[in-house]
């Protein structure tokens, strides 16, 4: 039978399988890093860290469904100095991406300087869709500021050194997504993951009359396959509009082959899992490469370049 290549490259980062976890999807301790370094995803990206621990938001903080889920978790992290002990004291067998997120771009480039002097880091993914970060005039998610992105970018590309990718929101309209591609096809961007979660949901508890979460009233970032629509449009998008060079991680929905491929073909080099991970354990991964392959045997594909960012529209 013929052997089938899930490998893929994120702009010159190999990956032994084109899956990982998202961010904020049980990356955040010892253990959960060690179970994810010991399983079959491609690389591992951690838990969105800050200059100081986060304790988070109050509980109860997430809330899955059969279609979706929903949280508010308020960044809780051990810190960015965890992380890169976590990192020297591990055998290191795959990429890895560091999530940073922060308060102001002078944490962030703080956590960046520190990150330089970690030789097995392999990117860091810098987080710009939670509403927990840099504060700007419209107090909102940085990613829907294109004023303040382009400064952002400006001045944590004076001294990185790692590959940098951006998380980002998701856009509804193409003149958002258009706008923020011409901003990013201006800096050495390696990478984009999209999309985050979809901001302000709320879902309602009718036994109780009440929300399921607790912080900022109930409402929270809405995840899992209700959203994965939304997601394949910004990959699709976005995949239009950026420099080749820049390669893109699709998130949000994922929970089968056939979704991966899906995310593949509208142009994504690979892809994350965030609620399917946390439903089903870090075992998803093995199922997920498994029926992706057969899906990529049965199509009579070899490799993700055989169909990658090739969605073509009905006739």
């Amino acid at each position: 039978m013929e052997n089938i290549d899930i490998t893929t490259n994120i702009n010159g980062i190999q990956l032994s399988s084109c899956i990982m976890n998202a961010s904020g999807a049980i990356c955040r301790t010892d253990i959960e890093l060690s179970n994810l370094l010991n399983s079959s995803s491609g690389a591992i990206v951690t838990k969105s860290c800050t200059k100081h621990p986060r304790k988070g938001n109050s509980y109860p903080r997430y809330f899955e469904w059969n279609i979706g889920s929903i949280n508010s978790m308020g960044l809780p992290n051990y810190g960015i100095d965890f992380y890169l002990d976590f990192l020297e004291r591990k055998k290191i067998t795959k990429p890895v991406l560091i999530s940073i997120a922060g308060r102001s771009i002078d944490e962030i480039s703080f956590i960046i300087q520190k990150s330089n002097f970690c030789s097995k880091i392999s990117a860091l993914e810098i987080n710009l869709s939670c509403p927990n970060l840099i504060e700007n005039k419209n107090q909102g998610i940085v990613g829907y500021d294109f004023c303040v992105v382009s400064h952002f970018l400006e001045k944590i590309f004076r001294f990185h050194e790692k590959p940098i990718g951006l998380k980002l929101p998701p856009y509804f309209r193409d003149i958002h997504i258009e706008n923020m591609s011409l901003i990013l096809n201006k800096f050495p961007i390696s990478f984009i993951t999209c999309i985050n979660s979809i901001p302000n949901g709320i879902f309602i508890d009718v036994n109780k009359e009440s929300t399921v979460i607790r912080p900022n009233k109930g409402f929270g970032g809405i995840g899992g396959s209700i959203i994965k629509p939304f997601a394949l449009a910004n990959v699709f998008k976005f995949y239009s509009f950026l420099r080749k060079e820049i390669s893109i991680i699709g998130c949000g929905g994922i929970q089968s082959g056939k979704d991966m491929f899906e995310y593949i073909l509208c142009g994504a080099s690979a892809v994350q899992i965030g609620t399917q991970l946390i439903k089903e354990g870090i075992s998803v991964f093995d199922r997920l490469n498994q029926e992706f392959s057969s899906l990529l045997r049965k199509k009579k594909y070899s490799s993700i370049d055989d169909f990658k960012g090739k969605l073509q529209n009905i006739l």
